[in-house]
């Protein structure tokens, strides 16, 4: 029995620092994170004046548009077409990677353009409010905006996140049970027990879904403690190189050579070492595969360099092809999206009545 109470002594002493520290950190990752989840949805509706166009007429190539891109951003690491099953009134929407050789800027730009006219409608740095809040949202949540050194802090938060939950699974493991069959109850008595029954109640409830959004957030930052990632943080990207082949043409070979994939991602590369890639679930398959099939085209001789399909992977890699859909619950319809958007919110609700238990203790350690 002591051996027990030891246990419970120390998991909440751990939970305790760790949830002093990141707190707050942890606070705004869930707050942002939330709002994150309708991004697209949310963006359209602000920005439809510069996401909308007009179809009039064809659509120019891809490659006029990737090399124009090019042209305007001579020094580039690489370009994403974020929006490949665009609609005939949609803008094309791209992210720009970018390196300015500097480790307090996390070099990611975007820029949406009228693909019949090629006019550019919105452009900028996500770190600038002039590509929109929720655009300068993504980098915070990435990064609290704090360059190279803030991508790590994030990443850093999530394994406290994690410990932060198994130490909170080991404080309260009489009450889970309780918790899931709705025994335990909210005392509304004060400030005290509120916080308490609040902390209790949304620690276990939130239990899994924060295991997962923190697990796949860390795994999927992970590069971000390798010292080699850093080294090339600090030289600046060298000038572009454009493809040789043409990035149309270069599209439907890789179409050809998987036709049942579902493009959700479209990689145009702008160093020599760099492939034309895309990738997505394929038919049938569900959207939780996120980037789980692969095509990779040699920009220099447009001939196809790997096919990989999720089928022939190993089990990790199909676990990590969901990572990305897990993280940001953009595998399911409405419902998960709200789901994703309340529960989202718990780590800032166990900060805050965190807090307050911590306070109360303290209170009690000096009256």
């Amino acid at each position: 029995m002591k051996k027990v109470n030891s246990t419970t002594k120390i998991a909440f002493s751990v939970h305790s620092w760790l949830g002093l520290i990141s707190g707050v950190f942890l606070l705004m990752l869930g707050l942002s994170g939330s709002a994150l989840v309708f991004l697209k949805e949310i963006d359209h509706v602000l920005n439809a004046d510069l996401l909308t166009v007009q179809p009039k007429g064809k659509r120019q190539s891809l490659d006029s548009i990737y090399r124009k891109i090019g042209f305007d951003h001579p020094n580039l690491a690489g370009i994403g077409w974020l929006n490949a099953d665009a609609a005939p009134n949609d803008a094309y929407e791209f992210r720009l990677y970018q390196n300015d050789g500097k480790l307090t800027t996390y070099d990611l730009g975007m820029i949406s353009i009228n693909p019949y006219t090629g006019e550019t409608l919105r452009e900028g740095n996500l770190k600038d409010m002039n590509t929109g809040f929720l655009q300068w949202l993504i980098q915070f949540h990435w990064s609290f905006q704090l360059g190279i050194p803030g991508l790590l802090l994030a990443t850093i938060f999530g394994i406290t996140m994690l410990f932060s939950t198994i130490t909170g699974f080991i404080i309260y493991r009489k009450y889970v049970w309780k918790v899931l069959i709705f025994q335990v109850g909210i005392k509304w008595d004060n400030w005290r027990t509120i916080s308490s029954g609040l902390h209790r109640i949304v620690g276990v409830w939130a239990m899994v879904f924060n295991v997962v959004i923190f697990f796949t957030g860390f795994w999927m930052n992970k590069f971000s403690m390798d010292r080699s990632y850093w080294q090339k943080q600090i030289v600046s990207a060298p000038a572009n190189t454009f493809a040789v082949q043409s990035i149309d043409e270069m599209l439907v070979t890789a179409r050809k050579s998987m036709p049942d994939l579902i493009i959700q991602n479209v990689y145009l590369p702008t160093q020599p070492e760099k492939d034309f890639r895309i990738s997505g679930p394929v038919k049938h398959q569900l959207a939780l595969f996120y980037k789980g099939n692969t095509v990779s085209v040699d920009p220099s001789t447009g001939v196809i360099k790997s096919v990989e399909r999720l089928s022939t992977r190993s089990l990790w890699e199909k676990i990590e092809a969901t990572f990305f859909a897990l993280h940001v619950g953009s595998f399911g319809g409405m419902a998960i999206k709200i789901l994703y958007v309340i529960v989202g919110l718990s780590p800032g609700l166990l900060s805050i009545t965190g807090a307050l238990l911590w306070w109360r203790k303290v209170k009690r350690r000096y009256t």
